[in-house]
């Protein structure tokens, strides 16, 4: 588990962010408080930083400049998915910045009522497969990739129960690992052991073709159906004034984000615009 503090200077981060944003922001009190952020590696939304590429995604830069100017140091908690969820309902970590809305499933933490976006789905296949989905019946007889913890019950129960039922344990490979989790079920698809994965639309663009995975896989849609949607999550074990207020720096914050704004973000990270609300 990679661990980093960021303490961007403060001033250079004020000169970045949206004028809007500041004077909503600024209503809060400055204080001069850590907080522990776990995130898993999700890009261009949430990035490991490398040499190659230093940012950490779209989603964490819209937050790092939410909470620091309210008066926050961030200290980021780079895990794997499962990990960061664990380390949330235990009070390791103070929030997770995205997470699949799923209320029903909630233990140990709280959403936030502000998402950070809504995201379309789509599926990845061989380049070439006619394979399309056309519901639960057409994914049966096909090997099927995902990630421990990772839920699509938001979007799609039946999906997610097809996932889960143990006479399709078979069919369905769970891919352990850091940040390489998608690069490896992308490239298991490439070599035949797997036919299928589904994720974030603009997920997948970006990492195939960070990858240069394009003439090999073809992403298609329709995806999972609903639109997926993303919130931060806030552990339980903190405390109830504090979390509230933390939530409510959020809210606020990502409130005060217009269109143009957001598309700001987005663009950063050569993403094509979409509607985000």
């Amino acid at each position: 588990m990679v661990e980093i503090v960021w303490k961007c200077n403060f001033l250079h981060s004020l000169s970045k962010m949206p004028f809007v944003l500041i004077l909503v922001l600024f209503s809060f009190p400055v204080r001069a408080e850590v907080l522990n952020v776990c995130y898993d590696q999700w890009p261009p939304m949430t990035i490991f930083p490398t040499a190659e590429e230093p940012r950490r995604g779209v989603v964490i830069e819209m937050f790092s400049d939410i909470y620091q100017a309210a008066g926050y140091d961030l200290h980021f908690l780079e895990v794997p998915y499962a990990r960061g969820m664990q380390m949330v309902e235990s009070g390791q970590c103070d929030l997770l910045p995205e997470k699949e809305y799923s209320p029903n499933d909630a233990k140990g933490f709280v959403y936030a009522q502000k998402e950070t976006f809504k995201y379309p789905t789509a599926f990845v296949v061989r380049h070439g497969d006619p394979w399309r989905y056309q519901g639960i019946e057409s994914v049966r007889g096909k090997r099927v990739g995902t990630g421990p913890g990772w839920n699509y019950s938001s979007v799609n129960k039946g999906y997610q129960n097809y996932l889960d039922d143990p006479a399709n344990q078979e069919m369905v490979e769970v891919i352990a690992g850091n940040a390489d989790v998608m690069e490896r079920i992308l490239n298991m698809i490439i070599a035949g052991r797997l036919d299928l994965y589904a994720d974030n639309l603009f997920v997948l663009q970006y990492v195939i073709n960070l990858a240069g995975l394009g003439e090999k896989l073809d992403i298609v849609t329709p995806g999972l159906g609903k639109l997926l949607v993303e919130k931060p999550i806030f552990s339980l074990k903190l405390a109830t004034q504090k979390r509230q207020k933390l939530m409510e720096i959020w809210d606020k914050g990502r409130q005060a984000l217009n269109e143009a704004e957001e598309v700001t973000y987005i663009k950063r990270y050569g993403l094509h615009v979409w509607d985000v609300n």
